[in-house]
């Protein structure tokens, strides 16, 4: 009997390609890491949790966690602890991937870490003010001065990507008010800043698109609803419409599909969502499913029908 061989490194889609995650201690940027990683792509993966030191979010996930698992899902995952509010500490980052690798293929901008910033059902003049700020800094500015620092490296071979994470499509997000006014105005921004670069990279045979997962099962989601990945159904129990919820992994494999592309400029500055590219690329979640949250979302849960998938995943 002839045992199976794995499958080549070579053959992998990503194979010699460098990617920044930037924000990938826990959640959808975990889940990039890690599914650009199984495409063979060696990924720098960014954020300020430590196995020594935490965030103010003061959560348990690391970046060395995330580090190992890429390196184990078939890439090669090196951690740097980055605050990417620091323009300094980023610029040393990307002089580091320009000593070591030569070259940048793919930027993902995922930085985040304001859910703790703002309070739900409050008018902004009841916000707290400071907080509303930070999550501002923490949302945009980020993602401005990581982009600043390393388009350079990028740009220099053509056929990069940018991918900017943020919350619901620029087609929902247009007409639906988001959680609170500076959350609203952090996802609307990324949006936009997605389409700005998109603008500036086209001469230089660069891409940037914004992306967005659907209803995510990140680690801190799982927790509030007191479940985990292999039992997560039950959460709908409380949460029927948790229903179309997808894990880390599906916008993990749109990133994936996205830089394995070579025709990846026809999304250029578009607003994309992982249950869109699912139909395009023809991934699907771990379950084997292809949760579609952003048509089901408005068409079904905003609709005040009942929870039923059925259709869109």
């Amino acid at each position: 009997m002839t045992e199976p061989r794995e499958t080549p490194v070579t053959s992998l889609p990503l194979h010699g390609k460098v990617a920044l995650v930037a924000g990938a201690t826990r959640g959808a940027g975990r889940g990039i890491a890690v599914e650009l990683g199984a495409a063979g792509a060696t990924v720098y993966v960014t954020g300020r949790t430590t196995r020594t030191q935490r965030s103010e979010q003061n959560r348990p996930e690391t970046i060395e966690e995330t580090a190992e698992r890429v390196t184990r899902a078939g890439g090669h995952g090196i951690a740097v602890q980055v605050d990417h509010l620091e323009p300094a500490r980023v610029r040393a980052l990307v002089e580091r991937i320009d000593r070591e690798q030569g070259r940048l293929d793919v930027l993902v901008n995922d930085i985040w870490g304001g859910e703790h910033l703002f309070e739900w059902n409050k008018p902004l003049w009841e916000q707290p003010l400071d907080a509303g700020l930070r999550m501002l800094r923490l949302a945009v500015d980020t993602h401005l001065i990581t982009s600043h620092c390393a388009l350079p490296l990028l740009i220099r071979k053509p056929g990069g990507l940018v991918v900017e994470v943020t919350d619901g499509t620029a087609e929902y997000n247009a007409t639906h008010f988001r959680v609170s006014t500076f959350y609203d105005l952090a996802k609307a921004a990324v949006l936009r800043l997605a389409w700005s670069q998109a603008h500036e990279l086209r001469p230089h045979g660069a891409t940037a698109v914004a992306l967005t997962p659907g209803w995510l099962r990140s680690e801190m989601m799982l927790e509030i609803h007191g479940v985990t990945e292999a039992n997560w159904r039950d959460a709908t129990a409380q949460q029927p419409h948790f229903i179309i919820s997808e894990s880390p992994a599906y916008v993990g494999r749109a990133v994936a599909a996205l830089a394995a592309d070579p025709d990846v400029a026809r999304w250029s500055g578009q607003s994309l969502s992982s249950g869109q590219l699912a139909k395009v690329y023809g991934f699907t979640d771990v379950d084997g499913s292809q949760p579609d949250a952003w048509r089901y979302i408005p068409e079904v849960q905003d609709a005040g029908k009942p929870a039923d998938a059925t259709g869109y995943r």
